[in-house]
C-alpha cells in the first residue's frame, strides 16, 4: 500500500491510523510512511540576489511615495477604508494615471455608476482602461487574462464570492478563498492586484485577521467624513517602509494631492488666542507643521470631564499629571477639552510640549507667542526628552516664518542659522520661558 498507516511491529498497512494493530493486537505501533518524493528547492545565497523589485507608476506621486516607489508587479495590495471615504474614487484615479493597460473589477456597483463616477472626476481618456462586473473571483481571473492588465483594482474584495466556497460574501471563509484566487493569480501573471477593502466601526479591516497576513502592502485611508483632508497610511509594506504618509484633500475633482500640507493646516490659526500651540510632527520623511488647541472651562455637573479628539486620551492623561504634580498646574475639578486642527492626529510624543503649553495657555488665558513652535516628549518627571529628525522640522518651522522654536537640550545642532532655537530642560523651564511674570514652582518628584 502506498499510502496509509502501517504497524511497526508486524507491518500491517491500513488507509486510516489505527490506535491498536489489528494484525497482532499492539497498541501505538501506527506510523505513517515517509515521504520520498520531497521537492527539490534551490538553495541560494542571499548577497547573489541583486534584483531591485519592478514597479509601476500610478501616476499620483504621494501614492507612490507611501508605496516606497510605485505598485510592484506582482504584488497585492489592501487599500482600507470606512465607506464612503475615498476608496473607490482613489482606486479609479490610480487607474487612469498609471500608463498601462488596466482593469476595474467591480462587485459591488454597476458599470454605469462607475462609467458617471469617471465623468465627475473628469476622466474622458480611458482608452487603456477596462472594466468588467463580476463576483466570481474566476472569473475576475480571466478577466485579468484576456486583457494583459499590469493593474488591477477588485472593488471590493468582500463582495466576491466562489461558488466552491461555503459560506456568504464577506464571510471569513469566503473572503479568505477569494483573497488566496487573487493572490495567485498576481503571482502567476506579474500584475499588481489592488483589493478595495471596508474597515469595521473599530477601525478593524473587515474580514479574517489573515487577509492583512496574505497580501503584500495594507494601506489605510483615513478623515472624516465632514473634512475635506484624507490620508493615506501603509500599514504594511513588504517593499518599502511604514512611516510614509500621503496627504489629499477631497475635491470636485476627486483627491488631489496637497502640495504645502503645514500651510493647509495653520490656515485659519487665529494668531494670540489663548489655549494654541504649534507642532512639528514628521510623516514618514516629511515635516508638516499642526496645531493643538485647548480648552479649559469650569468644573460641570459631572466634575473634571476630559475629551480628546486627534490627540490619546493616555496622552492627555500623561501631561495633565505631569502638569498637576511638576508645576502645580491642577486641572483635576476643571473640565478639559484638546483638540488637533485639520482633521489631523498627534501620533507621536514629539507634541507633549506643544500639548503641555496649550493647556496652560488655557488654564491661565496667557496666549502663546504665534512666532514659536514647541518640539519634544515629556518624561514623568516633567524633563523634555529629545526626539528624531529635529533638524527636519527646524528647517520646516522656519520655512513657514517661525522665529522661535523650544526644543530640548542638545537639539541645537540641526537648527537653522535664521531660527532662534532655545533648549529647556523640563516643562517648568518652557512655561517660565513663555509667560516670565508667571512664577510655576518646581515639584520634587518624590
Amino acid at each position: 500500500m502506498a499510502d496509509g498507516y502501517r504497524c511497526e511491529a508486524c507491518g500491517h498497512a491500513s488507509i486510516r491510523w489505527f490506535g491498536r494493530c489489528p494484525g497482532c493486537g499492539a497498541w501505538s505501533t501506527a506510523v505513517a510512511p515517509k515521504r520520498s518524493d520531497a521537492p527539490d528547492v534551490e538553495v541560494v545565497e542571499l548577497a547573489a540576489l541583486t534584483g531591485a523589485a519592478r514597479r509601476l507608476s500610478t501616476g499620483e506621486p504621494e501614492v507612490d511615495r507611501v508605496l516606497g516607489g510605485g505598485l510592484v508587479r506582482g504584488s497585492t495590495v489592501l487599500l482600507a477604508g470606512e465607506p464612503g471615504i475615498g476608496k473607490s474614487t482613489l482606486a479609479l484615479q490610480l487607474l487612469t494615471g498609471a500608463d498601462v493597460p488596466a482593469l476595474l473589477v467591480s462587485a459591488e456597483e454597476s458599470l454605469e455608476q462607475v462609467a458617471a463616477r469617471a465623468r465627475r472626476l473628469g476622466i474622458r481618456d480611458g482608452r487603456r482602461l477596462h472594466a468588467v462586473q463580476a463576483s466570481d473571483p474566476a472569473a475576475a481571473v480571466a478577466a485579468v487574462g484576456r486583457t494583459g492588465a499590469a493593474i488591477v483594482v477588485v472593488d471590493s474584495v468582500q463582495a466576491l464570492s466562489d461558488p466552491a466556497c461555503e459560506g456568504i460574501a464577506g464571510g471569513v471563509n469566503q473572503v479568505r478563498a477569494c483573497a488566496e484566487a487573487l493572490v495567485r493569480a498576481a503571482r502567476s501573471t506579474g500584475a499588481a492586484v489592488v483589493m478595495v477593502g471596508h474597515v469595521t466601526k473599530d477601525g478593524a479591516v473587515a474580514g479574517p485577521k489573515t487577509l492583512e497576513h496574505m497580501v503584500d502592502v495594507v494601506l489605510a485611508l483615513e478623515g472624516e467624513r465632514g473634512d475635506a483632508m484624507r490620508f493615506l497610511r501603509a500599514l504594511k509594506n513588504r517593499f518599502g517602509a511604514c512611516d510614509e504618509t500621503g496627504l489629499f484633500e477631497m475635491g470636485p475633482g476627486g483627491l488631489a494631492a496637497v502640495a504645502d500640507p503645514s500651510a493647509l493646516l495653520l490656515e485659519g490659526r487665529r494668531a494670540g488666542a489663548a489655549g494654541s500651540a504649534v507642532y512639528c510632527a514628521l510623516h514618514g520623511s516629511r515635516a508638516v507643521l499642526g496645531e493643538v488647541q485647548a480648552l479649559v472651562t469650569s468644573a460641570g455637573a459631572e466634575g473634571g470631564h476630559r475629551t480628546a479628539v486627534g490627540v490619546a486620551p493616555s496622552r492627555l492623561a500623561l501631561v495633565l499629571g505631569v502638569l498637576a504634580e511638576r508645576v502645580e498646574l491642577r486641572l483635576g475639578q476643571r473640565q478639559v477639552f484638546v483638540a488637533t486642527a485639520g482633521g489631523t492626529a498627534l501620533r507621536e510624543p514629539a507634541g507633549d510640549l506643544a500639548l503641555c503649553l496649550a493647556l496652560a495657555s488655557a488654564a491661565t488665558d496667557a496666549p502663546v507667542d504665534p512666532d514659536v513652535v514647541a518640539v519634544g516628549e515629556v518624561g514623568l518627571g516633567g524633563e523634555l526628552r529629545a526626539v528624531p529628525g529635529i533638524a527636519r522640522r527646524l528647517r520646516e518651522a522656519r520655512r513657514m516664518g517661525f522665529e522661535r522654536a523650544l526644543v530640548p537640550p542638545g537639539c541645537c545642532g540641526g537648527a537653522d542659522a535664521r531660527l532662534r532655537v532655545e533648549e529647556v530642560c523640563d516643562v517648568r523651564a518652557a512655561l517660565t520661558l513663555l509667560w516670565p511674570r508667571r512664577r510655576y514652582r518646581v515639584v520634587s518628584g518624590a
